[in-house]
């Protein structure tokens, strides 16, 4: 066992060292890891150039891309900045419904598809953005569209839908 206390640091380390001139200023974005998640597919659909870009740089860079990559990065910074301030501007309560709901259900997905379908929904009536995810197969039903979840701890139909399967929105 060992004999020394454990010592716990609760302080925030910041780096005073300022950027390099030729790389441009970004604020951060500001958000925590739910609305982050919440918005992760639509930040995906708006900023993929940039994410490709910045994941090239990296790849080419061979390990020490931190500082080559930085112009890169902060452009992925500024989209997604861009795309969280727009969900806000025209589908806040759908949002924040939603993003709730992750936080509340230790951030599972299946737990919160009615929220998710009104969000969806909203972003792409308003935004032209939409949740596609990577790598489903084409043939089958995107898993936020199925009307039962099977690892849900709510049985049964998360949300409605019309008879052709197309989900009834809250107008709420």
């Amino acid at each position: 066992m060992a004999r020394r206390e454990s010592r716990f640091s609760q302080q925030v380390l910041v780096d005073t060292t300022p950027m390099p001139d030729h790389i441009p200023k970004v604020e951060e974005i500001g958000a925590t890891s739910a609305p982050l998640f919440s918005a992760a597919y639509f930040i995906g659909d708006r900023c993929r150039a940039y994410n490709d870009d910045f994941m090239k740089c990296k790849a080419e860079a061979n390990g020490r891309g931190e500082l080559e990559c930085l112009k890169e990065g902060r452009k992925v910074t500024r989209c997604a900045a861009s795309v969280i301030k727009d969900i806000n501007t025209h589908c806040l309560k759908q949002f924040t419904a939603h993003w709730e709901c992750l936080e509340q259900n230790n951030h599972r997905l299946f737990d919160c598809r009615k929220p998710e379908v009104n969000l969806n929904a909203c972003v792409f009536d308003k935004l032209g953005l939409k949740k596609t995810i990577p790598g489903a197969p084409e043939d089958q039903t995107p898993v936020h569209l199925r009307p039962q979840q099977i690892f849900s701890r709510y049985p049964g139909r998360q949300w409605q839908a019309n008879e052709d399967g197309t989900p009834i929105l809250d107008k709420n």
